[in-house]
């Protein structure tokens, strides 16, 4: 076959990604399975950021483009001035200001509740548990993501086949909290014992509140519900 040398080239389709990790050597990963990705149809502009302060600069920034694909670890250092927390935080200010990125989150959680919270409040496009994690795996998900499929990881579906309807499952940080709830340690004194700050406390225990349908009750509503379900 003779290729016609005035033929014009075709025209890369261009494509901004946000990846937000604090390891640096996992966003180093990411960047080469993008960029091996389809090169000759796509060109990408990748942003990265190393925490949810910089993360919410970048975002919120009014010279970033908008995203087409994002990369989330859900663990991250917060920015509490602004009361981003982690990456869902992030995923859900990135819905609000630019709704048509996808979002792939990256976590290590492998609590039954806390992925079923994730994918009920983001609904995102990937999710996949760290330990699943491979060139392979991530090369798979973008590309399952950029043809606008959902892709969960193994043990991200694995754990969803396994659940039941009515299980309830709490990670050990919620469980930390209904603990000292229980024995009357007051919520400015829980960081002493619980390594996040008041606000993330608060926070989790309104979710715990409206898991356990006590969402207008007392923390001593939640307390006694908790033991009801077998949670305390």
């Amino acid at each position: 076959m003779t290729i016609d040398p005035n033929a014009p080239v075709p025209q890369l389709i261009r494509k901004n990604i946000l990846i937000v990790d604090d390891h640096p050597f996992i966003i180093e990963g990411y960047k080469n399975a993008i960029t091996r990705y389809n090169p000759k149809q796509y060109e990408f502009l990748i942003l990265q950021a190393h925490d949810c302060k910089s993360g919410y600069d970048l975002i919120e920034d009014v010279q970033t483009p908008e995203f087409d694909v994002a990369f989330l670890d859900i663990s991250m250092p917060p920015y509490e001035e602004k009361d981003i927390f982690s990456g869902e935080d992030l995923a859900k200010l990135l819905l609000k200001k630019m709704p048509k990125c996808k979002i792939i989150l990256l976590t290590m959680y492998t609590e039954l509740l806390k992925i079923k919270t994730i994918i009920r409040t983001i609904s995102p496009n990937g999710l996949i548990i760290k330990n699943d994690l491979t060139f392979d795996e991530l090369l798979f998900a973008f590309d399952k993501v950029m043809k606008s499929d959902k892709y969960y990881s193994q043990s991200v579906q694995k754990m969803l086949n396994q659940s039941t309807h009515n299980s309830i499952e709490i990670d050990e940080f919620d469980k930390q909290i209904l603990f000292h709830l229980s024995k009357g340690t007051s919520l400015e004194d829980m960081p002493q014992y619980i390594p996040i700050s008041v606000n993330a406390i608060e926070k989790r225990k309104t979710g715990l509140k409206e898991l356990l349908k006590v969402k207008s009750g007392s923390d001593d509503d939640l307390v006694k519900e908790a033991k009801c379900k077998g949670l305390l």
